[in-house]
């Protein structure tokens, strides 16, 4: 566990604070949209079986965000979105794999919106040689290594520009249904995926499918708020 004992990590666990949603986080990122086989989704993104059945897409979504303020702190975070699901009769996305740099991210992820956040190490060098480079480490091994770069104009953006439909997230944690909508606003340029290895065991083997787009995001503002839970089943005798 990166040099965290199992004692030493659940004690840790009972001591973060509690930090409720709604947070707001400022920082960079990249986003790539990949176009993947039906077969790796279903059979190697991570994904509980209850929503597996229901995804539908083969568009999925690679996440690195560097977040340089959150009610938590700053960290690190890489995930994976395999499309969407359905959640209480919604279409939501759903993250599927995430791995987070810090501990009361993961404990508060899990509490706040049903995020099934994972500790990982990450070591990032920005612009060397015009290149990004982002390695995700976990129990001594790399399991991501992202060679990235961008460029073009930095234009604007606004979350509120895409229907909500369309950014609407949904989790599953301990038969409960999560559903939120995050916003926020930007700056985007155009970038480019120069090479990836992946450790398919660890995180959804993204190299596997076709780059559709990829943008490196910067100056963000992004509130995620407090999630709408449910539970994933309704007694009829309750209705």
């Amino acid at each position: 566990m990166d040099g965290w004992h199992v004692a030493e990590y659940v004690g840790r666990q009972a001591q973060v604070p509690v930090l409720p949603a709604p947070w707001r986080l400022t920082g960079t990122g990249y986003l790539l949209a990949i176009r993947m086989p039906d077969a790796v989704l279903d059979e190697q993104a991570f994904l509980d079986d209850a929503l597996r059945l229901t995804r539908e897409g083969n568009l999925a979504y690679v996440m690195f965000v560097d977040y340089h303020t959150a009610d938590c702190g700053p960290y690190r975070e890489l995930l994976f979105m395999p499309g969407s699901c359905d959640f209480s009769g919604q279409r939501c996305l759903t993250i599927s794999k995430i791995y987070v740099s810090s501990l009361s991210s993961i404990v508060n992820g899990a509490r706040n919106w049903g995020i099934p956040k994972e500790h990982c190490d990450f070591d990032v060098q920005y612009g060397k040689d015009g290149i990004d480079r982002i390695r995700a480490r976990k129990n001594g091994k790399v399991f991501v290594d992202l060679h990235l770069t961008h460029s073009g104009l930095r234009l604007p953006a606004k979350s509120s520009w895409i229907p909500e439909r369309f950014r609407r997230l949904g989790q599953l944690r301990h038969g409960m249904h999560f559903i939120y909508t995050p916003k926020g606003r930007g700056n985007f340029r155009r970038a480019a995926m120069l090479c990836a290895e992946v450790d398919a065991a660890y995180f959804p083997d993204f190299t596997q499918g076709k780059l559709q787009f990829a943008c490196r995001v910067t100056d963000f503002e992004m509130i995620f708020p407090v999630a709408d839970i449910q539970p994933t089943h309704i007694d009829s005798d309750l209705e």
